[in-house]
């Protein structure tokens, strides 16, 4: 159903936003560097199993409306770029006081259960799976070929399998060298601006070609 081509753009993409540190990457990274490995991973399942709820959500709601309407996915796609560029400036706005939130966290270890569902609550309300689900997903379904609806199904299931690849590794790489990201917050500092720095490109790149059509 899904064109070859569009497929790997949309791995690369979606590659891309799970690797740039936001929400879930920097959560993961918390967790590694407070409680190890093993927590960190259940943190990653908790929230790929939040962002297949999430993603299924908008592919239902979302889907129909899309298929319908080429003006609503031009302007989903324009407000997904606009809140990429936010998201991106707040984080390199805020990228001190965050490192400063991950050094200083002193909470109790929770327990599996809890890690699941805390990385589930992650995962389900993160604001930058939400925009690229809403965003950026339909920029790669093609209406001709078969249901959005389906299409935005499959895409979310393939984006939470590579967040539990790639923020996995998160987890295995902070958690078995964590003491060298605490002893120095300006590591931290740098994956929080390269994560902003990032996600303002990838919005600046969602509008480009959005502009050009409309000349």
């Amino acid at each position: 159903m899904i064109s070859g081509n569009h497929l790997v753009e949309f791995i690369l993409a979606s590659a891309a936003i799970i690797l740039v540190p936001g929400p879930s990457v920097m959560f993961t990274i918390a967790r590694a560097v407070a409680w190890g490995r093993g927590t960190a991973l259940l943190s990653v399942l908790g929230n790929a199993l939040g962002m297949v709820v999430l993603s299924t959500l908008i592919a239902i709601g979302l889907g129909p409306a899309l298929q319908r309407s080429h003006l609503l996915l031009e302007t989903v796609q324009a407000a997904g770029g606009l809140y990429l560029i936010y998201l991106g400036y707040q984080a390199l706005k805020h990228r001190q006081e965050h490192a400063d939130d991950m050094v200083a966290l002193n909470e109790s270890k929770p327990s599996n259960w809890q890690t699941i569902r805390q990385g589930f609550m992650v995962g389900v309300l993160n604001p930058k799976a939400l925009v690229f689900f809403a965003a950026i997903f339909p920029q790669f379904v093609e209406p001709e070929v078969g249901s959005v609806t389906v299409q935005l199904l499959i895409f979310g299931l393939i984006f939470a399998a590579l967040a539990v690849l790639l923020d996995g590794s998160w987890a295995i790489i902070v958690g078995t060298s964590r003491d060298w990201f605490v002893t120095s917050r300006n590591r931290l500092v740098f994956l929080r601006t390269v994560g902003g720095v990032v996600m303002v490109i990838l919005g600046v790149l969602v509008l480009i070609p959005l502009i050009v059509s409309k000349f």
